[in-house]
């Protein structure tokens, strides 16, 4: 599909030397150099300057850099459009899954409903998550993913232009590193927070987010509010290098082996469910009825 060459190349960038994309490829640094020498050759450019320090990509590396990585991404997704293609027709139903968008929600619910749909399949579709590839996902629900799990809100959903279906209100937790004090702890207080900085996602993403923030703003201004623009393990890894605060949901309590998932003692909850297109395919159609058969959901519910 592509020359495997730019995956060399890429981790060689990624490390700055030879020897160390040796090691994270399981080849001899030999075998690196020999590839970059042919992909160099192949192209007619000059990829990257050797100095003392290590590797710096020139200009034209730097160009190549960006699209490669889209063209394997492209290259690997053209694959997975390809298997969905054969599967067109039949009632495989495709869920999207990273490690903000785990699929453990059908574990109990699956028994129940394959009693009422048993010729329904389900397959895994694994995808970066970031946030191009968010909306992208969310905005095509139908065509390369059926289903996301996921938390949201109406407006959510319109910017989105997705649909959902609700499963729960989910309680809004916070997580700490298992190294600070507040770990001891099995349920915070909002005292317990005040002096610490408390990561909350920004202004916009969810309504009841932005709630829990003007009114934590207002009555514990000894709160420090810390903004992130995107729910990420980076930013799951900041909290646990800084020793922050993070705002959770019991759903991300296995994200972060390093942090602990700890209720608190406030009222403040999250809509969660299944996002879907707002034109579901019939056996997603036939597959979220049995979902509001089993939970009992009112099929006007959105």
């Amino acid at each position: 599909m592509y020359n495997p060459q730019l995956e060399t190349f890429i981790c060689v960038a990624d490390a700055g030397s030879f020897n160390k994309a040796a090691e994270d490829l399981y080849i001899t640094p030999t075998a690196v150099i020999k590839q970059i020498n042919l992909l160099e050759a192949n192209l007619g450019i000059k990829l990257f300057v050797r100095t003392h320090r290590g590797l710096i990509l020139t200009d034209s590396g730097k160009s190549l850099y960006q699209d490669a990585k889209y063209i394997i991404q492209y290259c690997k997704d053209s694959v997975v459009r390809a298997k969905n293609a054969s599967h067109k027709g039949g009632s495989i139903i495709r869920i999207g899954t990273s490690p903000m968008t785990p699929g453990q929600f059908l574990m109990e619910l699956w028994p129940k409903i394959h009693k009422i749909c048993p010729d329904i399949k389900f397959e895994l579709i694994p995808y970066e998550n970031t946030p191009e590839n968010a909306r992208e996902i969310l905005k095509n629900l139908g065509q390369n993913i059926d289903i996301v799990a996921g938390f949201f809100d109406p407006l959510f959903l319109e910017r989105r232009q997705c649909a959902a279906l609700e499963l729960s209100k989910e309680p809004i937790h916070c997580a700490v590193a298992i190294c600070h004090p507040l770990a001891e702890k099995e349920q915070l207080s909002v005292k317990d927070l005040y002096g610490e900085n408390l990561m909350l996602i920004r202004r916009g993403w969810n309504h009841h987010l932005d709630v829990m923030r003007d009114e934590l703003l207002q009555n514990h201004p000894q709160i420090h509010i810390i903004d992130f623009d995107f729910f990420s393990l980076d930013v799951f890894n900041q909290c646990e290098n800084s020793n922050n605060i993070i705002m959770t949901v019991n759903n991300w309590k296995n994200v972060h082996p390093l942090l602990k998932t700890i209720p608190v003692n406030w009222n403040y909850i999250i809509p969660f469910g299944i996002l879907h297109s707002p034109k579901p395919s019939e056996p997603v159609q036939r597959f979220l009825n049995a979902v509001r058969q089993v939970m009992g959901i009112s099929n006007m519910a959105r």
